[in-house]
């Protein structure tokens, strides 16, 4: 509930620019514009921390939606989920200021897809965050990539995902859900 009326904004102006502009390219860039609101704050004024991610969704949800993944994904059961994200920080939004969420879809291996998403703030980045995104379907299982970009066209422009960022999928994994992962502090 935190953000969910920043949320059902967000998707319902990308509907209306869907249905007012077509549906943008897959490897689009999407921007949305926002404020610190004082519900994004932490006691040193500026945005907490952990905001960053809950806006960054936000940028997620206008981009699939934009782009009409949305309704893709919907009509086939299909869902993505956050496997794993890394953030870094740069500079502060204070509370009031405004600044533009923008999210691009940077590529993909053989299990996720990686999204970059930036806070920027008159064309300076302040922040920026990748995600890695599973796709699976409510009927049970992964979404394999060929299905999924038979259904949505592979974007022309996808490129591929920087040597780094693998290397951190690798190195933060957790154990598979079929593994044990038990708590144990060495």
């Amino acid at each position: 509930m935190n953000v969910i009326w920043r949320t059902l904004l967000v998707i319902w102006r990308a509907r209306r620019a869907l249905r007012r502009d077509g549906a943008a390219p897959t490897g689009a860039i999407g921007r949305i514009r926002l404020r610190t609101l004082p519900t994004d704050v932490d006691v040193l004024r500026h945005m907490n921390n952990g905001r960053y991610l809950s806006l960054f969704d936000l940028g997620r949800w206008d981009l699939l939606t934009r782009t009409g993944l949305l309704e893709t994904m919907r009509r086939n059961g299909w869902y993505a989920v956050v496997s794993s994200e890394t953030i870094t920080f740069r500079k502060s939004l204070d509370l009031g200021q405004r600044f533009d969420v923008e999210t691009r879809l940077v590529g993909h291996d053989d299990r996720a897809l990686y999204v970059e998403h930036r806070a920027v703030v008159e064309g300076e980045v302040y922040a920026r965050a990748v995600v890695r995104a599973r796709m699976l379907k409510r009927s049970g299982g992964t979404l394999s990539h060929d299905e999924l970009f038979a259904a949505t066209g592979r974007p022309d422009d996808l490129g591929e995902v920087e040597p780094w960022v693998h290397e951190w999928a690798r190195a933060s994994a957790l154990p598979s859900t079929r593994a044990e992962a038990p708590s144990v502090w060495s």
